[in-house]
C-alpha cells in the first residue's frame, strides 16, 4: 500500500486528476483489462489495489492469477466503478501490472531457452530499480526463473573488486569465514581457469563463471566436478542462453530480466 500511495501522490498532487473530476461525476461503467501480446501475468494485487486506493467502490475481477499465461487477446480482468475513479486509478495500475508482467514475460523466455539445453536455471541479479527489488524478484518468480540473494546482507559473493583489494581469493575467503564462519553459503567471481581452481581449493559453495567462453565454461564445469555449484555471468542474451545451458552450469544470472525490462502491453478499455 505504501508503494501505491507514493505512485499517487507524484500523480495526483494537491489538485488531483483535473481532467476527471471535471468531466465525470457519479457515471458507472465498467473497464476490460486486455492482453496484447503473449506472455506472464504479473502484479494483479498492485493493479487492483491501486483502484481500490482511489475508490473502495471499485470492483476488480481477474480471469487469470499471477503466474499464468496470457495470449493476446485475452480479456485479463473487468473493472467497475465510477468512472472519474477507473480513470484516475488507470495509468498506476497499469503501470504496475504492465512492468511486472514484462519481467515475468522475459523471465520466462530465458526459463525456456535453458529448458531445450539442459537442466540449468536463471537467476535474477541486484540490477533492481530503488524501492521495488521485491517485486521485481517476485515477478521473476512468476516467470519460472530463480531468485539470487536479495541483497548484500543474505549471502556473501566475493566479487573481482574484493579479491583484487584483498590480495586474492584465499585471502577473502579466509578472512570472511574467520567474520562469519559458516553463517553464509559463499559464492566467487572467477575470471578464468586459476582462479576456478582457487576457489575450488577453498571450499566455496558457488564459482561464478564470469565473461568466459564456452570453451573456458566447459573446462571450468569439468574441474569442478560438482564440488561447488557453477553460475554463468556476463552478456547473457537470449540467443546464447541454449549453447551456455548445454555447458553443465547450474545458474545463469540475467540482469536484463529487471534492469531493463520492456514493459508488456495491455489495454484498458470499454469495449474488448
Amino acid at each position: 500500500m505504501d508503494l501505491i500511495r507514493v505512485a499517487f501522490g507524484e500523480d495526483l498532487q494537491d489538485a488531483g486528476d483535473v481532467t476527471s473530476d471535471a468531466i465525470f461525476e457519479a457515471e458507472q461503467d465498467h473497464y476490460f483489462l486486455v492482453a496484447k501480446q503473449d506472455g506472464v501475468l504479473c502484479g494483479t494485487k498492485l493493479f487492483a489495489g491501486s483502484f481500490h486506493y482511489i475508490d473502495v467502490n471499485c470492483r476488480v475481477n481477474f480471469n487469470f492469477k499471477d503466474g499464468d499465461r496470457l495470449c493476446s487477446g485475452d480479456r485479463v480482468a473487468e473493472v467497475t466503478g465510477p468512472i472519474r475513479s477507473l480513470l484516475t486509478a488507470e495509468r498506476v495500475a497499469l503501470n504496475f501490472i504492465a512492468h511486472l508482467s514484462g519481467i515475468a514475460t522475459l523471465t520466462r523466455r530465458y526459463v525456456d531457452a535453458a529448458a531445450s539445453g539442459g537442466s540449468t536455471r536463471i537467476l535474477d541479479t541486484r540490477k533492481t530499480l530503488a524501492g521495488l527489488r521485491l517485486l521485481q524478484k517476485y515477478a521473476v518468480k512468476c516467470g519460472g526463473g530463480t531468485n539470487h540473494r536479495m541483497g548484500l546482507y543474505d549471502m556473501v559473493m566475493i566479487k573481482d573488486n574484493h579479491i583484487d583489494g584483498a590480495g586474492g581469493i584465499g585471502r577473502a575467503v579466509e578472512k570472511v569465514r574467520k567474520r562469519w564462519g559458516n553463517r553464509f553459503k559463499i559464492e566467487v567471481e572467477t575470471r578464468n581457469l586459476v582462479e576456478v581452481k582457487e576457489a575450488l581449493a577453498n571450499g566455496v559453495d558457488v564459482i561464478m563463471l564470469d565473461n568466459m567462453d564456452l570453451g573456458e565454461m566447459r573446462q571450468a564445469v569439468a574441474a569442478i566436478g560438482g564440488r561447488a555449484k557453477t553460475e554463468a555471468s556476463g552478456n547473457m542474451t537470449i540467443e546464447r542462453i541454449p549453447e551456455v545451458a548445454q555447458t553443465g552450469v547450474d545458474y545463469i544470472s540475467v540482469g536484463a530480466l529487471t534492469h531493463s525490462v520492456p514493459a508488456f502491453d495491455f489495454s484498458f478499455r470499454k469495449n474488448s
